[in-house]
């Protein structure tokens, strides 16, 4: 992956949070603006779809004219995020605004991982880059970039509490969505602040056991299927990430095809290879439809896996990051295993 598609960033240092000054040039820039463009991460998780979304109903509802997108060539909400409030804000990438006045992109580390809208956020008058990944390449005109938050949306709440907004319940559903998925149920990066968010999220009206059914009580049968494939050929490695032990398994396109089963559903199999306790190291290779790998992989703390990701063309968290490859899954892995150290 390169970083070539009208970058702007001075460097590959991720800024160490908003200054006064950022907040207050990111509040008159989106409040001038006549329409806002808003972008995620293709393949969208909880937290960029659901941060972007919460954002954009919080401005559509104040009058702001409001239109969101991801770059994805095979455009689709994962499943279990249909039932996110905001969806009617969302057009095809073709349909986006070939040169946005004022753009918004939400957990997007790289100009790269907008997808087919990465021409379009070189195009932009302004460009704000919302995002808490510490790899941010910095490639905004104006960057809201703290890497000591838990999640975007922890970001795109307090934009929105600086713009005024009202947090409805359909934009604290989007929020909570965001905030629950990238903390893991809370398992991870948590604060005392990140309860408080949650219980003012939850005092909108949302109903916690009602998004935590969507997110994680429900998948089709096919899935057990192609779990049981992924299961059958793990391999784990105690010697690797040095010493750390590495467990590591792939799904190939054609194992979805034999299962009938869409590449969104596949996202959660890292969870489950990681709960292994010889291994601090869990990696998860998926194959997309259009035969590009996209390489998951999670660290129990010893290793810091964003680092191995970054010099991949990737980035992430230390504990939570990936990066996208074409070649074989066996190349892959010898690229990804000496990069995996503390």
């Amino acid at each position: 992956m390169t970083q070539d598609v009208g970058e702007r960033g001075t460097g590959p240092s991720a800024p160490q949070g908003p200054s006064e000054e950022d907040w207050t040039r990111a509040v008159e820039l989106i409040a001038a603006a006549d329409r806002v463009a808003l972008a995620c991460h293709v393949s969208p998780d909880g937290d960029a779809l659901g941060s972007m979304l919460g954002f954009g109903l919080a401005l559509r509802r104040a009058g702001k004219a409001v239109v969101a997108s991801f770059g994805d060539r095979r455009f689709a909400v994962p499943r279990l995020l249909c039932f996110l409030p905001g969806q009617d804000l969302l057009v095809e990438p073709s349909e986006y605004p070939a040169d946005p006045g004022v753009m918004m992109t939400f957990d997007a580390s790289t100009m790269e991982r907008l997808g087919l809208l990465a021409p379009h956020a070189g195009r932009a008058g302004e460009l704000i880059v919302v995002d808490h990944h510490a790899s941010n390449t910095g490639f905004g005109s104006l960057c809201l970039v703290d890497p000591t938050a838990a999640a975007t949306s922890v970001l795109a709440d307090e934009l929105i509490r600086r713009l005024g907004l009202a947090v409805d319940r359909d934009v604290a559903t989007c929020l909570y969505t965001a905030l629950v998925t990238d903390t893991g149920s809370f398992k991870y990066s948590t604060t005392p602040e990140v309860h408080e968010l949650a219980a003012r999220l939850i005092g909108a009206g949302l109903r916690p056991d009602e998004i935590a059914r969507e997110l994680w009580d429900g998948s089709p049968f096919a899935y057990l299927t192609v779990l049981g494939v992924a299961i059958g050929r793990v391999t784990l490695e105690p010697a690797a990430a040095a010493g750390h032990g590495l467990v590591w398994t792939y799904v190939s396109r054609a194992d979805r095809a034999a299962a009938a089963l869409p590449y969104d559903e596949v996202e959660g199999m890292i969870d489950v290879i990681r709960r292994v306790d010889e291994a601090d190291v869990a990696v998860v290779l998926k194959e997309d439809d259009v035969g590009a790998w996209n390489v998951s992989t999670r660290s129990k703390g010893a290793v810091d896996v964003a680092r191995a990701c970054s010099a991949l063309g990737g980035g992430g968290h230390p504990r939570a990051a990936g990066f996208s490859s074409r070649e074989s899954p066996a190349d892959i892995m010898a690229a990804l295993r000496p990069l995996l150290s503390p």
